[in-house]
């Protein structure tokens, strides 16, 4: 039986089925579905990770495939119904990353805060920005957190540990951790110093966060998106720094990424207090 991994899986992963015999391939990149079609008709067990689309003609022209595990915390990018219609199991990883998203998160929240990112920039172009004007501690600010999962009450954790004021809102009904408070998702925009998005990639999520609910939130407020591209409306994020309505704004995910080594191209104009 033979095993694909692609998108770079760690070799770690391939160990358990190369002791059991299965004949490894791996691919660091993401195939088109093309070269996906060739690469995937002997294979029984596949890896991926969140780039990778399993799509039903995929499937079909895996006649030996068993199992997929998507090595990410997602499986929208696998056709789970024609999963099903095959037989064919499909398995995530909830927990994948999710310490890591939060670490990231709360590490852009301070940079923006204490305008790091902003005097980096002037440093670079030789100028130095010695006084401290317009930097402040994240000590006594709220936190607004947009989805409060596996990433979201981590980061609720986190942030409180600094002394953060944390509110949160979510779909479901989740326990709050510490002493966080959960609230109604208006309030939280008109409320917190800082909001964050942690939500997960649902169609329903699809333009999310555009021109209103960046109108709702604080003047001199704080916005990231660590969740997917496609839940914000990059254009009203951009007219809300130009307008001065948001201090600062961290994204790490757009609704189209290139792949690694990609040329990257932005069609708003980027700001010195974003990154």
């Amino acid at each position: 039986m033979k095993a694909l991994f692609l998108e770079g899986i760690h070799e770690e992963a391939a160990v358990p089925f190369a002791r059991a015999g299965y004949e490894i391939r791996t691919l660091r990149g993401s195939p088109d579905e093309q070269t996906l079609l060739q690469e995937i008709r002997d294979v029984t067990v596949l890896g991926i990770r969140s780039k990778t689309r399993i799509s039903r003609s995929v499937l079909a022209a895996a006649r030996d495939l068993l199992v997929i595990g998507a090595y990410c915390i997602g499986t929208d990018q696998i056709d789970c119904a024609a999963c099903s219609d095959r037989g064919v199991a499909a398995f995530n990883d909830p927990h994948s990353n999710t310490r890591s998203v939060a670490e990231l998160a709360l590490g852009e929240i301070i940079m923006l805060v204490r305008r790091v990112f902003q005097n980096s920039v002037s440093l670079h172009r030789g100028l130095r920005q010695k006084s401290a004007e317009g930097c402040h501690e994240v000590r006594g600010l709220t936190l607004g957190i947009v989805g409060y999962g596996k990433i979201g009450s981590q980061l609720s954790d986190l942030a409180e540990a600094l002394g953060m004021k944390v509110l949160f809102c979510d779909v479901t009904e989740v326990l709050a951790r510490g002493n966080a408070k959960k609230c109604g998702f208006e309030e939280l925009l008109q409320t917190a110093d800082v909001v964050t998005l942690h939500v997960d990639g649902q169609p329903r999520n699809r333009g999310f966060f555009g021109a209103e609910e960046f109108r709702m939130m604080k003047s001199g407020a704080f916005f990231l998106n660590l969740s997917r591209g496609f839940v914000v409306n990059h254009q009203a994020l951009a007219e809300n720094l130009q307008s001065g309505k948001l201090r600062g704004a961290a994204i790490d995910v757009f609704p189209r990424e290139p792949d690694a080594g990609g040329t990257f191209r932005i069609r708003c104009r980027i700001f010195p207090t974003s990154f």
